[in-house]
């Protein structure tokens, strides 16, 4: 992936924390998606989703609707719900709200690995996680919320980001770890 657009996506997760003042982990989705005027719907109510199916967003016309699967565990739901969030403030081009699956990186399509960059970025900021001193895929499993498969890949990335230090470097990210540095404060204290 062009680092251009890496970079972007990264920045709509920071600014997406920003303008809906999440201070603190594990993010709430699901304010995020209220204050957006975003429903989200679970789909034992409105049985709408294929069995391969994580979630899908459409818009109806007036509102934007996200449907997850319910049946799956709270990590996954609000990894979907973060993906699906993706897709509509990236400005993707839903096609009636719907992907298919694909369990490889390789076959999905760009738009749902955006998505999948954009839900990991918004769940597990990495200064934030940086500001609490977080290294191991089990405590950004615990502290964000999320699948182990998520957490790993995070923690793999962080090291990265760790061995070259440079957090804090841009305007937007100084912004959220700002938003977020009384939780890293109250939570370093916790931990010791």
């Amino acid at each position: 992936m062009y680092y251009g657009l890496y970079k972007n996506i990264r920045h709509s997760a920071w600014q997406c924390l920003i303008d809906f003042n999440i201070d603190r982990l594990p993010v709430d989705v699901l304010k995020i998606a209220r204050t957006a005027g975003v429903r989200v719907i679970r789909d034992t109510s409105v049985n709408v989703l294929q069995p391969n199916e994580n979630g899908k967003s459409f818009f109806d016309g007036t509102n934007w609707i996200i449907v997850y699967n319910d049946n799956n565990p709270t990590e996954l739901s609000r990894f979907t719900v973060a993906h699906e969030l993706g897709h509509i403030f990236l400005g993707h081009d839903l096609c009636l709200g719907h992907f298919p699956q694909a369990k490889e990186v390789s076959t999905k399509p760009k738009s749902e690995q955006q998505a999948d960059m954009f839900a990991l970025r918004l769940l597990c900021p990495a200064c934030v996680l940086w500001g609490l001193d977080l290294h191991s895929a089990d405590e950004i499993a615990r502290y964000c919320r999320v699948e182990s498969d998520i957490s790993i890949t995070r923690a793999r990335r962080m090291k990265e980001l760790y061995k070259r230090g440079k957090f804090l470097t841009d305007p937007t990210e100084k912004q959220l770890y700002k938003n977020f540095e009384e939780y890293i404060t109250k939570e370093k204290t916790f931990k010791r």
